[in-house]
């Protein structure tokens, strides 16, 4: 067994879509619509499928919004150079919702984005990373 995807309720994909893509670089790997059930499935990632887990946003034609639930953490994601990626992101429009600098029980450097509708993307800098980071 293996982790496929992760799942996000999205209030409109189009903006979601910029976001995992143009400023967290992942890919759009599939999209589809499905007229019957009123929604559209996009996956997105920074590899094929078949051998890594991606993102599954979810757009249900008749919401514009969800509220967070509180039983929601984060994605997280690698990166090699935190600041340089947290400026990157910003220069893009992006919110930046926790500066990087260490986890606060621990050496591994992290910051927090949010994306369009609120969910929070954990960045783990790689070289920092001593531990797991919750």
């Amino acid at each position: 067994m293996r982790l496929l995807h992760t799942m996000l309720r999205v209030g409109d994909l189009e903006r979601s879509l910029a976001f995992y893509t143009d400023l967290l670089g992942m890919r759009l790997l599939r999209r589809k619509d499905y007229p019957g059930g009123r929604f559209t499935l996009a996956f997105v990632g920074y590899g094929d499928e078949s051998d890594h887990t991606v993102l599954e946003l979810t757009h249900n034609w008749d919401t514009d919004a969800y509220e967070i639930g509180t039983g929601y953490g984060h994605i997280a994601l690698g990166v090699d150079d935190i600041h340089a990626v947290c400026d990157a992101i910003r220069a893009k429009g992006g919110r930046v919702v926790r500066e990087p600098g260490p986890m606060q029980h621990g050496s591994t450097v992290i910051a927090f984005v949010e994306d369009p509708d609120g969910y929070k993307v954990e960045l783990i800098e790689l070289t920092s990373r001593a531990e797991p980071a919750a």
